[in-house]
């Protein structure tokens, strides 16, 4: 079983678009008209996954307080400096997870102010 797609709530779809295909290298599988109101279907690739990003309509521009996704990585810190070096913000350093001993992980936030965490395993 996979996940053939994630939702993530967004505000400003260009923004974001933008945000994760020039920020995390994220490739557009699908940008699609949905209605009369401008909102669009974009669909997302992340990176040597099968997943597919989706945006969903978030009424406002209050962004999550909890982790709306979680990315695994091989190398968290390089992962981190790598983000930063693009702009993005790291609300977190890596550091052991207090749930998972000798798992690392780190925290960062998408253009809509989305939590994200990544993790190495």
């Amino acid at each position: 079983m996979y996940v053939k797609f994630a939702e993530l709530p967004v505000f400003d779809q260009e923004r974001a678009k933008a945000f994760y295909t020039d920020r995390l290298g994220c490739r557009v599988t699908a940008d699609a008209p949905m209605g009369d109101d401008g909102w669009r279907w974009i669909e997302l690739g992340l990176p040597g996954a099968t997943t597919t990003l989706h945006f969903n309509r978030r009424p406002d521009e209050k962004p999550s307080e909890e982790p709306v996704m979680v990315l695994v990585v091989e190398n968290v810190g390089a992962t981190v400096e790598s983000l930063r070096d693009k702009g993005v913000e790291i609300t977190t350093e890596p550091q052991e997870a207090p749930w998972q001993p000798g798992t690392t992980v780190a925290e960062f936030r998408d253009s809509e102010g989305n939590h994200m965490v990544l993790s190495s395993g």
